[in-house]
């Protein structure tokens, strides 16, 4: 899949902007608050429908303004060219591919594969464990709707049965427990194998890009660690009082941990900031390689300033161990060029106030 072109109205500071993409290395080049990243936050919510910035897209419409558009034309994997749209008017979005509207946005995402490379990744390794828990989903969910269904039945139940507990429902909690249990345990085993999994090349790729002989991986701690529902279904109706009194769900998949380690201690304590912001960018590249491993598919790839703290020849080994990809968009700072050698299928645009303008135009 490719992005052949994007029309552009009101998003950030866009007010009009149309870009041709026909190439697989996109660059937007360009001083600071200029809307570099702006343009790699339209690409993603085109992609999944929400944005990596913001839980809000009210927050992307262009000040004085009530609403934004997004349109793109894109190959498929059949070679077919097709449109795509976004539209929010600050309380409906609309998805829409060719014209007909996506009623789950589930639909797009398996449609349009996308990972993000940003400034925030720090909190993988360094952040609470709610972003860790968020970096798997995520990164199990680009290429099992199975796993993305079993999530969200299991998020949906989980609300349901804190807000028993909050009305004072307790004689509900018996139902609930039962669902909770069957949803949970499915996601259990899915997040070790994926984990299992990551660890068999992140050690590795983090060595061969650091440069140093350092064993960083990933711990898998469940909160639950019964092995069948009837052992995790006791378990919970055990824990009714305990919840009453906490007023939440205090054990299951969303209390689950993983921690970023080093020889089994925790990595944040031991890294450096250098040593902590690379493994965030590698922790990408694991995921990007890991999504072509069990869909066979290539992403598109975001990458958004992540490079800037890392030295010259750090840089150039994750430029060169980026995974096979269909098609990615840079953003950098003037006159920086990272790359080893001229890249052929390329398209550089100089980006000034919202306003994309091709190189040697």
């Amino acid at each position: 899949m490719r992005f052949i072109s994007f029309s552009i109205d009101n998003f950030r500071n866009i007010s009009s902007a149309s870009i041709p993409s026909d190439a697989e290395d996109i660059v937007f080049s360009g001083i600071n608050g200029q809307g570099k990243t702006n343009m790699l936050e339209a690409v993603y919510v085109l992609c999944y429908g929400s944005s990596f910035r913001t839980n809000h897209l009210k927050e992307a419409i262009k000040k004085d303004t009530d609403s934004f558009s997004l349109k793109s034309t894109f190959i498929d994997d059949l070679g077919i060219k097709q449109s795509l749209s976004v539209s929010f008017d600050g309380n409906r979005r609309i998805i829409s591919i060719d014209g007909k509207e996506l009623k789950d946005r589930r639909d797009l995402i398996y449609s349009f594969p996308c990972i993000v490379f940003s400034h925030d990744d720090i909190s993988f390794v360094k952040g609470e464990p709610s972003e860790r828990r968020m970096f798997f989903d995520q990164m199990m969910s680009l290429y099992s709707p199975v796993f993305f269904d079993t999530l969200r039945s299991y998020k949906a139940i989980l609300q349901q049965r804190n807000a028993a507990i909050k009305t004072g429902n307790l004689s509900l909690l018996d139902l609930y427990d039962e669902r909770l249990a069957l949803y949970g345990i499915d996601i259990i085993k899915a997040r070790a194998e994926a984990v299992y999994e990551f660890n068999s090349f992140f050690p590795e790729l983090f060595r061969s890009i650091s440069g140093e002989n350092m064993d960083v991986s990933v711990r898998y701690q469940p909160s639950w660690n019964m092995e069948n529902t009837d052992e995790i279904l006791s378990y919970l109706q055990s824990t009714h009082e305990r919840d009453a009194a906490m007023m939440t769900t205090s054990s299951g998949p969303h209390r689950d941990r993983f921690t970023v380690v080093s020889d089994g201690v925790p990595f944040q304590n031991v890294g450096s900031t250098g040593q902590i912001r690379l493994a965030s960018i590698l922790f990408r590249i694991a995921e990007a390689r890991y999504f072509t491993l069990k869909s066979g598919k290539k992403p598109v790839l975001l990458i958004d300033d992540v490079l800037l703290e890392l030295d010259n020849e750090k840089r150039g080994r994750v430029l060169s161990s980026l995974p096979a990809y269909s098609q990615a968009f840079y953003t950098f700072l003037p006159r920086e060029n990272y790359f080893s050698e001229k890249k052929e299928n390329a398209i550089f645009y100089t980006v000034e106030k919202g306003e994309y303008r091709v190189e040697g135009c």
